[in-house]
C-alpha cells in the first residue's frame, strides 16, 4: 500500500464518528483519530506494531497512538496523526502494544471498523 494514497484514504474518512469521545475541530481533523488511525495502518501493512505512548504538549501529557515498522535492524515510525499536536510536542513514553491482546471496548471497535469501511471505500478495494 501507498503511504500516501493511504493516509488521504484516511484525512478523507476522518469524522467525528471515528474520533475518540466523538471529538471533532474545525482545521484539526486529525484530533481523537490517532488509535483507530493505527488500526487501519496496520491492517494494510500488518507487520507494523502500534504503539501507545505520552506526549508532552507544553501544556498537558495526553496519551497517543501511532504505528512502527521494523526496516533492517532499526524503527520507522508511521504517525498519521501527529499533526493534532501542537508544535514543540514531544514523546515522553511509548510502549508497544500486544497485537493479539488490545482489549478494545466494543465502542473502540466500532469507531476502528467504521473508519477501516469509510478507508476502503475511498479506496474503491471492491471496485478494483
Amino acid at each position: 500500500m501507498d503511504l500516501i494514497t493511504l493516509r488521504e484514504a484516511l484525512e478523507a474518512s476522518w469524522s467525528a464518528k471515528t474520533s475518540y469521545g466523538g471529538v471533532w475541530e474545525e482545521g484539526n481533523p486529525a484530533l481523537g483519530q490517532c488509535y483507530p488511525t493505527s488500526r487501519v495502518v496496520q491492517h494494510f501493512l500488518p507487520t507494523s506494531e502500534i504503539v501507545k505512548g505520552t506526549v508532552w504538549t507544553g501544556v498537558r501529557h495526553e496519551i497517543h497512538f501511532w504505528c512502527e515498522l521494523t526496516v533492517g535492524d532499526g524503527t520507522v515510525a508511521l504517525d498519521l496523526t501527529w499533526q493534532q499536536f501542537p508544535p514543540g510536542s514531544v514523546v515522553t513514553a511509548r510502549e508497544t502494544l500486544d497485537r493479539d491482546d488490545l482489549g478494545d471496548s466494543p465502542a473502540t471497535v466500532a469507531r476502528c471498523d467504521l473508519l477501516l469501511s469509510d478507508v476502503e471505500a475511498y479506496l474503491d478495494l471492491d471496485g478494483r
